[in-house]
């Protein structure tokens, strides 16, 4: 099981998530390990669930277009959606808290 290490407020986390399971989903079926995760729409369109990648990032597919067209520059610093993310290796996450 991929561990989630998520960084938010000056405080860290961490959990499991099912193999190719995606943190957006975890949490609005309330089985994410933690609260703090910040999302709105699950399908790419709000930008809410915007983190930067701190660790764990080359395993990622590349960003599809939903987040080159929400996150455009901020691809560049890190930053990934994580609703379009399954995830299938350990990942270390920071999420801007407003």
């Amino acid at each position: 099981m991929p561990k989630v290490t998520f960084h938010k407020a000056g405080e860290v986390h961490e959990g499991e998530v099912p193999e190719k399971g995606n943190l957006v989903v975890r949490a609005g079926i309330r089985k994410y390990p933690w609260p703090h995760l910040r999302y709105g729409c699950g399908m790419g369109k709000c930008g809410k669930c915007a983190c930067r990648v701190l660790a764990g990032g080359d395993a990622l597919p590349e960003p599809n277009w939903k987040e080159v067209k929400q996150l455009g520059e901020r691809i560049g610093e890190g930053y990934r959606l994580m609703c379009q993310l399954w995830l299938e290796h350990d990942i270390t996450l920071e999420q801007d808290a407003a």
